[in-house]
């Protein structure tokens, strides 16, 4: 099932491996991926739905009712809405994505292939995604499964993490970068 991966460990590893060895016996595990990574864009781009999801302020049968009525217009069902439900009830909501991304890796790691996310200043083109796994898998030698992020704050360039190797070419970093180098000249 599970390698001993430390990116599928603690709360979010437990909670993804329960769930997948579910998707599993129901054959599933690429529509719950295919839900998950959904909610998670809904989750990338609401701020809103981002608070409820981490503040402990709310109940957990507000959560569950509102993220009832949110996966409902989504169209996330099934196996998908009743882990993100049982999160809420557990009251571990706050680590969702977490649990989505660890959910993730354990699909990549049964298909062979090795998960990277890549964050960029601005949403990449099918080609550039391409582009960006044929380089990935030229690099690590395994088929890659590529979640991506945007962070507007990056200004540019990529962040790119495969396993535990982090490469961040962004534009912020290479300021802060040449901001510390030159405090030091002078």
């Amino acid at each position: 099932m599970a390698q001993s991966d430390q990116t599928v460990s603690g709360v979010p590893g437990r909670y993804a491996t329960a769930l997948f060895e579910l998707a599993q016996e129901d054959q599933s595990v690429d529509q719950v991926g295919a839900d998950l990574a959904n909610f998670q864009a809904l989750l990338d781009e609401s701020d809103d739905l981002s608070r409820l999801v981490r503040s402990p302020v709310f109940s957990a049968e507000d959560q569950i009712s509102a993220l009832e009525a949110i996966c409902d217009q989504a169209g996330i069902k099934s196996l998908a809405l009743n882990f993100i439900k049982l999160a809420a009830q557990n009251r571990r909501l706050f680590v969702i994505s977490d649990m989505i991304k660890a959910y993730r890796t354990l699909v990549a790691q049964s298909k062979g292939e090795i998960s990277a996310e890549v964050t960029s200043a601005d949403t990449l083109t099918p080609k550039h995604l391409d582009d960006l796994k044929a380089a990935i898998k030229a690099s690590v030698g395994r088929d890659v499964q590529l979640s991506t992020r945007v962070d507007p704050s990056i200004l540019g360039g990529l962040i790119v993490k495969v396993g535990s190797r982090m490469v961040d070419n962004s534009l912020k970093t290479k300021l802060q970068n040449l901001k510390i180098a030159m405090k030091g000249t002078g």
